[in-house]
């Protein structure tokens, strides 16, 4: 079975990421000093974007990546920016 990166259901095509937020495979959260430097991703025409770092997905909402099997679809890493 695939591993299914951590995703994250967003509105705008353009989000950022500092590695805070819930702990795959725990039940607590991260302090972004914990996390990794804020970049910001571009969700293209695929409808997702992986953050290079944390391996977080951002899925667009309603987009042609919602709702799709994620464990099938490849990494789709940004020019992340600081």
């Amino acid at each position: 079975m695939a591993d299914v990166p951590e995703i994250t259901l967003v509105e705008a095509a353009r989000v950022s990421c500092d590695g805070a937020g819930q702990i795959r495979g725990g039940t607590g959260f991260r302090p972004a000093a914990l996390g990794h430097p804020r970049v910001y991703l571009q969700i293209d025409e695929k409808g997702y974007v992986d953050c290079g770092y944390c391996d977080r997905r951002f899925v667009l909402r309603n987009g042609p990546a919602d709702g799709a099997d994620h464990s099938q679809l490849r990494d789709v890493p940004s020019g992340a920016s600081l």
